[in-house]
């Protein structure tokens, strides 16, 4: 059966913000450089008009891969925008979502609208096409908040991490320092860590233990929640 709409039916589109931890353990975002108008040769959020066969997160899957390479990821529903003027074209209401990745397992490559795509630091984020850099300050208070109730750092981190590592990956989304003796008796005491018995490889300092995280019990932590106030 075909029903006709009283009322005009604004555009629906997602966008993805994704984290990703290089090897020295700095956080970054995924940016492409659009290929189209409008803001073309602008940085922006991946993301894309949701089509009518589609659920939203299949869509925001989709255009995350189209878009950067990037694929199979859990993606977290973050928010939903929809100012009057966020979209030069029409009106436009978009549902973001957001992801934590190791982005040393993923392969970058650029397609369909988007004519690059690169990792960029938090601390240099360029301006970003229609409302993207308002959609990126939320994500980003959304993790800081979310530290601080649900375990981080099996996303990003390697299988294998020092306790140092932990710590700057906290220290770099909360973007503050941290005690090391209360951030390591804090994190010691939530017995989520399993204690490989190996030591660091290769390095000039004094090689530290490695640790990777009990995944049964991160999993609960993270179902249960908990507070990592520091």
């Amino acid at each position: 059966m075909t029903y006709n709409y009283n009322y005009p039916r604004p555009a629906l589109t997602v966008d993805c913000i994704v984290f990703g931890l290089d090897a020295e353990l700095d956080l970054k975002i995924m940016l492409i450089k659009r290929d189209i108008s409008p803001f073309q040769g602008q940085w922006a959020i991946p993301g894309g008009f949701v089509r009518m066969d589609e659920t939203l997160e299949q869509a925001a899957l989709r255009e995350l891969q189209e878009e950067t390479g990037i694929q199979d990821v859990y993606l977290e529903q973050l928010y939903t925008f929809g100012d009057l003027g966020r979209d030069p074209r029409d009106r436009t209401v978009t549902v973001a979502y957001y992801a934590l990745i190791n982005l040393v397992d993923q392969k970058i490559q650029a397609a369909t609208d988007a004519r690059e795509a690169d990792w960029f630091p938090l601390s240099t984020i360029p301006q970003l096409a229609f409302d993207h850099n308002q959609i990126l300050q939320t994500a980003i208070t959304r993790l800081r908040s979310k530290i601080r109730y649900e375990p981080l750092g099996f996303e990003l981190l390697p299988k294998k991490f020092t306790l140092s590592q932990l710590q700057k990956l906290y220290e770099t989304v909360l973007d503050r320092p941290l005690d090391k003796r209360n951030f390591r008796k804090k994190i010691l005491s939530m017995d989520l860590l399993i204690d490989t018995g190996t030591v660091e490889q290769n390095v000039a300092h004094r090689a530290a233990k490695l640790y990777q995280f009990d995944e049964n019990k991160y999993s609960q932590l993270k179902r249960n929640g908990f507070n990592f106030e520091i």
